[in-house]
């Protein structure tokens, strides 16, 4: 045991994170881990093994990781069902004739999909295959077409049922239900900033995204169109009710609604005929190696948030938050963003939800804070740790996934706008409480 002030151990931490995580390359989960073991040792000795363990043997008995799971499985038998493919297509006619439509299709079906899947992975994953070599083809600048996908595909992060917002759940004490209803205000508010920048932009300069030519909307009559649209979007709207409306109807738990979504993901599958064998085991692997880095990110995250707290780092980041108070509660609010937005730039989003939520929520809540309210803020924010470097998700999902030619750069540049838009959203959402409050008030109680 060695006695160290929680100030320095604070620095030790953090800096231990630098080092493992972004300069070796090590997985942020062991380097979390790692960390809370090796500081839990020099705190308090051979005794901190049953910290250590029962933290984990919690984590292992929470029953709604079980939502996470299986909402998980619902994603990835939607991108294997091609349910996305039909509607793309029908608003890919829809929006062509103006400029900038078929990006402005990519933000409605990512807004749709991300009703559905609940993981933004998929959907960024299949937009970028459908999307950017159409948007390619037909002249749309490089870096609206990457960061259009980017952004949009994020959305599944904040409209429910998010399984950032289950986790948010757990740990904050509120209904999963009242996070799911409360995501949505703010998710519509980014998707609309989405559209309204695309048209914008592009009615200004139609070569970053021209519209479709004459040849290409006859060959699809606007009947055709509306049809097309209309026929696709019934699965996803029945899949939508079946998973949040049996939440906020009381009839189902949000982990047995997790499961009514993958069995109807499945059902869906075999209703484009898209089932086999094949497919459903990668789908089951598939979400298998995605839950076990999402779990060891999470034991990791919490093992390291028990030792961080119970050597005195809560009350070193407490004080220093709080030593801004003098200038109201407005500037502890603006302290506690701008210390999660960079920590996106550096953790994954799960280790930043295990980390701050233990310290700032009970400081929101001190300050007179609506913690429903302050919860999907946090939301907001965390958004574009998926989009900003070195460790946004939907950057390396793009990069595997682009044709040949776009390069890291090209996206870095493309979703720069749409940060600014997501931060622009945060403070609509700042200033209009009701968009994230308004909605749980009625639908879950």
């Amino acid at each position: 045991m060695i006695d160290l002030a929680p100030e320095i151990i604070v620095a030790l931490m953090f800096i231990g994170i630098l080092v493992g995580f972004l300069l070796m390359g090590h997985s942020i989960a062991f380097v979390l881990a790692g960390l809370a073991v090796i500081f839990a040792l020099i705190g308090w000795g051979p005794e901190a093994w049953y910290l250590l363990m029962g933290r984990t043997f919690d984590i292992m008995q929470n029953n709604l990781l079980i939502a996470v799971a299986l909402f998980i499985l619902m994603a990835t038998f939607l991108e294997r069902g091609g349910i996305a493919e039909g509607l793309f297509r029908g608003m890919l006619y829809l929006f062509g004739p103006v400029h900038g439509g078929i990006a402005l299709a990519v933000v409605v079906l990512s807004v749709i999909l991300a009703a559905c899947t609940g993981i933004m992975g998929a959907t960024v994953v299949s937009m970028s295959l459908l999307a950017i070599p159409v948007m390619i083809k037909h002249g749309y600048d490089k870096h609206l077409a990457t960061g259009t996908v980017a952004a949009a595909g994020t959305l599944g992060i904040i409209i429910p049922p998010s399984i950032m917002l289950v986790l948010m759940a757990d740990q904050s004490g509120i209904s999963v239900g009242r996070l799911f209803a409360g995501g949505i205000g703010p998710g519509v508010v980014l998707g609309i900033l989405y559209f309204i920048y695309i048209l914008v932009r592009t009615n200004r300069n139609p070569k970053l995204g021209p519209a479709l030519s004459a040849e290409e909307r006859a060959a699809v009559p606007v009947r055709q169109r509306v049809r097309l649209v209309a026929v696709n979007m019934v699965p996803p709207l029945v899949l939508i009710f079946g998973v949040l409306g049996s939440i906020w109807l009381g009839v189902a738990t949000p982990t047995e609604a997790s499961g009514v979504g993958a069995f109807l993901a499945l059902v869906l599958m075999i209703a484009y005929g898209k089932f086999t064998w094949r497919k459903l085991a990668d789908s089951v692997w598939t979400a298998t190696r995605t839950n076990c880095m999402v779990i060891a990110i999470i034991v990791g995250a919490s093992v390291f948030t028990a030792v961080f707290l119970g050597l005195g780092g809560g009350g070193v980041v407490t004080n220093a938050v709080l030593a801004v108070g003098f200038l109201g509660k407005w500037a502890v609010f603006m302290i506690m963003m701008l210390i999660v937005f960079i920590l996106g730039f550096l953790i994954d989003w799960i280790g930043i939800i295990y980390i701050t939520f233990p310290i700032f929520l009970p400081i929101a809540d001190s300050l007179g804070f609506d913690t429903l309210w302050f919860v999907m803020i946090l939301a907001i924010n965390l958004q574009a740790s998926f989009l900003t470097p070195p460790v946004g998700y939907a950057l390396f999902y793009l990069k595997g996934t682009v044709p040949k030619g776009i390069e890291l750069l090209d996206i870095y540049r493309g979703i720069v706008p749409f940060v600014a838009l997501q931060l622009l959203g945060l403070l609509i959402t700042v200033i209009f409480p009701p968009l994230a409050t308004w909605l749980p008030s009625f639908i879950a109680k």
